[in-house]
């Protein structure tokens, strides 16, 4: 019996091996044909292992040439045209929108995931409003559309760029309970936050910076503020004479870029994510309270859905550094057990609204129901 095709596209191919490897796990396990369509990073391998064909496709994910933009979507044409898949998950603004496009034009199934809005949405003006044309055209028709948290959702019903019909929630990317499950923290006597993040102004670093500089100044060297980031090269990202900066300053420590977040995670008592960028849901914050962690962060779309203010950590204000100094400051505040506590609550948390089974199952459901009835 041949296996149903499926192509499922993103803006690179390490997006995928990093964020939707357990997806393409369970799309394979369920019995689907999978193929990854993306820019090729040297990730292709990691991808075949998984059971997944990969087909290259050239995308400037940042770039808004019109001629390239046009060369995608018939890229996206030709490549589709070929495959001929039962359906198409697109992932990512271009992805979504010149993807989605050529499904409307080819009648290919399709769902879209919103995981996010990015930087286009922070402030009004030309940008914004090219942004939300392009995903009002690629999104027209879909069979449906994810989103990672209510505000997104609710967002694109108020301006009309998506159909009420379609538009369904997930908890974020979801989190592997098994991967990330809580490890023994043993104390030495200090207090560690980790902030773990693209290198983004949006993200909160600099608040992060300026909350260590105050926390060291009250509390010396019995608090310690870690950043482990992720170089960002974009316009928004962090410059690198300002990190070496930070570095030499000593009031924070870099930690080097790492596949594996877990031991940063264990060895840290709260994890921080000041963000004022707009996001799904930061899955920073999913590992982290997976893994048991309280965690700080800001009251924002996305990471005011992962905190429980006061029961599993403390949220605080967006680009306020004063107002994170003070959420981190109560934690400093609690005792052993009550730290030890409010972890447990992150973890039951993460148990009980983020398992990324609910993420797999929503889409080999959807799968399923939009197979069945084309």
């Amino acid at each position: 019996m041949t296996r149903p095709t499926i192509v499922i596209s993103v803006n690179a191919a390490w997006n995928l091996v990093n964020f939707r490897r357990s997806l393409l796990q369970g799309l394979v396990a369920g019995g689907y044909r999978v193929v990854a369509l993306a820019p090729p990073d040297g990730r292709e391998s990691e991808l075949a292992a998984l059971g997944v064909e990969f087909e290259p496709i050239t995308m400037n994910g940042r770039g808004m040439s019109p001629a390239e933009d046009a060369r995608l979507l018939l890229s996206y044409l030709r490549i589709l045209r070929r495959v001929r898949p039962q359906a198409y998950l697109g992932f990512t603004i271009k992805p979504n929108v010149y993807g989605g496009l050529a499904c409307r034009l080819l009648n290919i199934p399709r769902i879209a995931n919103i995981a996010g809005l990015g930087t286009a949405f922070l402030h009004r003006g030309m940008l914004n409003h090219l942004v939300r044309r392009l995903y009002s055209t690629g999104l027209r028709g879909a069979d449906c559309v994810f989103f990672q948290n209510p505000d997104d959702r609710q967002r694109f019903l108020s301006e009309r760029i998506v159909d009420p019909g379609c538009a369904r929630l997930l908890p974020g990317s979801g989190v592997d309970l098994t991967r990330f499950a809580p490890q023994e923290r043993v104390s030495d006597g200090r207090t560690v936050f980790l902030l773990v993040t693209r290198l983004l102004w949006a993200k909160g670093v600099a608040e992060f910076v300026a909350a260590a500089q105050e926390l060291r100044r009250v509390h010396g060297t019995s608090v310690v503020c870690q950043i482990l980031g992720i170089r960002d090269y974009s316009p928004g990202g962090v410059d690198a004479d300002t990190l070496e900066r930070w570095r030499s300053e000593g009031q924070i420590e870099l930690l080097n870029a790492v596949s594996d977040v877990r031991p940063a995670l264990t060895t840290a008592d709260c994890v921080v994510l000041p963000s004022y960028y707009p996001e799904g849901t930061p899955r920073s914050l999913l590992e982290a309270a997976a893994m048991g962690k309280p965690i700080v962060t800001t009251d924002m779309p996305g990471c005011r859905d992962v905190v429980e203010n006061g029961v599993n950590g403390y949220i605080c204000q967006p680009r306020d550094s004063a107002s994170l100094v003070e959420a981190m400051t109560r934690y400093l505040a609690l005792s052993a057990e009550e730290r030890s506590v409010m972890g447990q609550k992150s973890r039951r948390k993460a148990e009980r609204d983020f398992d990324e089974k609910i993420v797999i199952d929503a889409y080999l459901e959807r799968l399923s129901h939009v197979i069945r009835t084309k």
